[in-house]
């Protein structure tokens, strides 16, 4: 042995007992894994019979909360609709609890057809966000009792800039309804809560309220599919509402030829263009037909002459499908579905030929 280097001492049977003991105290117990996993019992038929039931009965309320509203309808809605059209501001909505959630809806609602909206809350407008409100707005207030303390703060505020006030409640004698312009009722018999304390029927009921509002300001005001396009230019409803223009092929990607032109030119100018047509065109761009490439089979299948010896006037198919580049492009989808068709030709008023548009254009907008 070397000298300075010590001999390794062995452990002792005693030492070996107490590391295996702090080994099991550090492990823990061991787990089988292939142990089967208890899983919570199956609901039974009767149990599942029951939460159907469930929701069927709370389905049947709200549809009833919200079918009572038609019979109450009168001349307070059609004055809350013309004073809503009037208004050279903003509708601003605001509520607190459920009745505040459904504020947001309501505003956003009014602002996406067409009405400049947004939501107040009560509560934070008592703290300095009552300087959103101008004299020109129109608030209106959600509250089922109609005495919610923070929009009764409101109140003073309200009148002292002249601002009018509309108020759906189920209480039409309310403190909140006594300050307001307009009234609009949207009680209910029962909640579908069980308890009938949970804000159900109720909400539903403000929530239709609100649409029918919104609804119809837009009808009157004769807001528009256009119009509702331009406000909402992103996400699957701006795809849907794209226009043609927007997508069509257009000027040199156009695959055109004059109706002098032979078939060979006609043919390298749709395998260069690869829509699988040409477009047969005057002079001065006037629409005069196509040739598609299931045209060509078939004359080829047909004709006993060589059909590379034709024109292009020759081959032609006249007064094909064509739609304005101002059209949506859902309609555009549905009417090459309707026709079965893979490609049409945007022409101007003067039927111009100004694109062509590929069903392959429309898979990026997920209409399909």
């Amino acid at each position: 042995m070397s000298p300075g280097r010590s001999t390794p001492r062995r452990p002792t049977p005693s030492a070996k007992a107490a590391g295996r003991s702090r080994e099991r105290k550090l492990k823990g117990p061991k787990i089988s894994v292939s142990a089967p996993i208890k899983r919570p019992r199956t609901n039974s038929p009767d149990r599942a019979n029951a939460v159907l039931a469930t929701a069927k009965r709370v389905l049947q309320i709200e549809s009833e909360a919200i079918a009572g509203l038609i019979d109450r309808l009168d001349e307070r809605f059609e004055s809350a609709v013309e004073l809503l059209r009037g208004c050279k501001g903003r509708v601003v909505v605001t509520g607190l609890g459920k009745s505040g959630l459904i504020g947001r809806k309501v505003a956003a609602t009014f602002a996406s057809t067409g009405s400049p909206s947004f939501f107040l809350h009560a509560a934070e407008a008592l703290h300095g966000d009552l300087g959103m409100l101008t004299a020109d707005d129109i608030l209106l207030t959600i509250s089922s009792s109609g005495e919610t303390e923070e929009l009764v703060a409101l109140v003073e505020t309200v009148k002292r800039l002249g601002i009018h006030l509309i108020t759906m409640t189920e209480k039409p004698h309310s403190t909140l309804a006594s300050a307001s312009d307009i009234v609009l009722d949207i009680a209910v018999k029962e909640e579908a809560c069980s308890l009938n304390l949970a804000p159900t029927a109720s909400t539903a009921a403000a929530l239709a309220m609100g649409d029918a509002l919104a609804i119809a300001l837009l009808e009157l005001r004769g807001f528009n599919a256009d119009d509702f396009a331009a406000l909402h230019p992103a996400g699957r409803l701006g795809k849907k509402l794209r226009r043609v223009e927007a997508l069509m092929h257009t000027g040199d990607n156009v695959p055109r030829v004059l109706p002098t032109a032979k078939m060979p030119d006609v043919i390298y100018e749709m395998s260069r263009k690869r829509l699988g047509l040409a477009a047969v065109t005057g002079p001065r761009g006037e629409l005069l037909g196509i040739i598609t490439d299931g045209d060509l089979r078939r004359m080829m299948q047909k004709s006993r002459e060589n059909i590379l010896d034709l024109a292009a006037a020759d081959c032609l198919t006249k007064n094909p499908i064509t739609l304005p580049r101002s059209e949506l492009a859902a309609a555009a989808l549905r009417l090459m579905e309707e026709k079965k068709i893979t490609s049409v030709l945007i022409v101007d008023s003067e039927r111009r030929l100004e694109g062509v548009l590929h069903i392959h254009d429309l898979w990026t907008l997920q209409l399909f």
